[in-house]
């Protein structure tokens, strides 16, 4: 029997219904379908090909995936690569004014151009690249040397971790009495098992009982009902297909969890509102009380600034220095001894 059907029948049975009307019957023999829902490099300047081009006097702000490679960066303004240049040469020179050489996770090919591979939460940063050429006078062969600064600020960034804080009510027959709490634990307890295989769990349940005066019905005695979907049951971690990082895993789940149950909810409404001869049991779930609101959490040594990283807002981003973040908060706590990206905790 699926888990809305064991839901109403329960409710029949607490509020002493008797056997369950027909329209009940027919509901355990339908079908109901769950449906399913599912970064990128986030950057200010991008080109059809892929590449970041310089921005002279204007440092080019890139955002990178944890883990992932950074967008091809190009030692030149656009205006300039539209144009031939003579002896160029490239000096590259990373976070800490130092120079980019001797890393295997830096890939620079000779015009210029620049990857960071698997990018990790140390090496955001400034990264300034130093165009020389020359240009040569036609009739003389006299040389001048140009030279044009690049300045590009990288950040690794994560997308946040997804819980999602959800609301609904029920009627009941009266505010004492145990049959409300029968009802608040078989509802975790379905709602647990309708996700578990989704490795989420319900965390912080909580219910309360409040009289509501209906129109053209009086006052009703109600159940407000609130809970937390989280991502992290036990075990979640078994479930990560040897990913190096399991956030795109958790928050698939998550989002699979959170159809399921609004999937679940919308049943009940659905049985509200196709109900024969007005049988609805005394407790019942309330028409359109579902309410659902995501809440975001940031790894610590992210935190999110949509001020700061407004090409990224919605972005868990790397804390700078003089910045550091303690735990699963949003926020970059302030620092001034921090000297580096990504800081857990202030010295």
């Amino acid at each position: 029997m699926r888990a809305w059907v064991l839901l109403s029948a329960v409710l029949w049975y607490l509020t002493g219904g008797g056997d369950p009307p027909p329209w009940l019957l027919f509901y355990v023999k339908s079908q109901w379908f769950l449906s399913s829902a599912v970064g990128w490099q986030r950057n200010s300047e991008r080109t059809e090909k892929g590449f970041i081009y310089g921005k002279p006097g204007h440092p080019v702000k890139l955002y990178v995936k944890l883990h992932h490679n950074s967008p091809i960066l190009v030692c030149m303004d656009l205006k300039c690569a539209e144009k031939e240049t003579v002896d160029p040469t490239y000096l590259w020179v990373g976070p800490n004014e130092k120079p980019l050489t001797g890393n295997n996770k830096i890939n620079i090919t000779k015009t210029g151009k620049l990857m960071v591979k698997d990018f990790l939460e140390p090496l955001s940063g400034l990264y300034t690249c130093t165009l020389s050429y020359k240009t040569v006078q036609a009739e003389t062969q006299e040389e001048k040397v140009v030279k044009q600064r690049y300045d590009f600020m990288i950040f690794a960034y994560r997308e946040p971790d997804y819980s999602y804080q959800m609301a609904v009510r029920f009627t009941t027959k009266s505010c004492v009495g145990k049959y409300n709490d029968l009802l608040f634990r078989l509802l975790k307890k379905i709602l647990d098992n309708l996700i578990s295989d989704l490795s989420c769990h319900i965390v912080e349940p909580s219910y309360k009982c409040h009289f509501v005066k209906v129109p053209k019905h009086g006052l009703i005695p109600e159940l407000f009902i609130a809970f937390q979907v989280n991502p992290f049951a036990p075990g979640w971690k078994g479930k990560c297909n040897e990913s190096v990082d399991c956030q795109d895993n958790t928050n698939h789940n998550i989002l699979q969890a959170r159809n399921r149950i609004e999937e679940f909810f919308r049943s009940q409404a659905y049985i509200f509102n196709h109900n024969f001869n007005n049988t609805l049991p005394a407790m019942h779930f309330v028409d359109h009380s579902f309410q659902i609101v995501r809440i975001d959490s940031c790894h610590p040594g992210f935190g999110k600034n949509e001020g700061l990283h407004s090409n990224c807002a919605t972005c868990c981003v790397v804390c700078g220095p003089g910045t550091f973040s303690p735990d699963v908060d949003v926020t970059c706590q302030t620092c001034v001894s921090i000297q580096i990206y990504g800081a857990k905790s202030c010295p």
